[in-house]
């Protein structure tokens, strides 16, 4: 008779075994990671991250430190390369349709390029609110601050 090693029990047995083993590897392995990314997470950001850095570091540490602070925001860009890179697949893959039928073409080669555009507009207008709240943010304190000391000022002058 034919006989399978698909239904031969020392091999079935053997499978189920190396496979247990692998998925107990990965948990292992998943629970060490996750202990060194707390550990390492923690120190970093009482270290690398504290306020007593900021301004201190230039070039790629900067940088670095800007990006982990949240700083600079890598979304916009991102947001930016993805649009590129499906209006390039729109309009290419519009070419598709030009033999079976030229209006799904044009519609495609239009239409999908403009709802294309429209939905990262929107996606890129909360990045732009963010940024300029931020920005109003900060001039607000700015401004604040230098009220304040003008008034600290005023009441020493009117001690004197």
């Amino acid at each position: 008779m034919y006989s399978s090693s698909l239904y031969d029990s020392s091999s079935a047995a053997s499978a189920l075994t190396k496979s247990a083993g692998a998925a107990m590897d990965t948990a292992i392995w998943g629970i060490v990671a996750l202990l060194v990314a707390l550990v390492g997470g923690i120190v970093l950001y009482f270290t690398f991250l504290s306020k007593k850095n900021d301004g201190k570091f230039e070039g790629v540490l900067g940088w670095l430190y800007d990006t982990l602070t949240f700083k600079k925001m890598l979304l916009e860009t991102v947001l930016k390369i993805t649009y590129l890179i499906f209006a390039i697949w729109i309009t290419l893959s519009s070419f598709t349709l030009i033999g079976t039928s030229f209006w799904g073409f044009v519609l495609m080669l239009i239409g999908g390029n403009i709802l294309i555009r429209v939905i990262y507009e929107f996606s890129l207008i909360t990045i732009v609110m963010c940024r300029n709240t931020t920005e109003i943010n900060t001039y607000l304190k700015k401004k604040a601050l230098k009220e304040n000391n003008e008034v600290k000022a005023e009441v020493v002058k009117e001690e004197e």
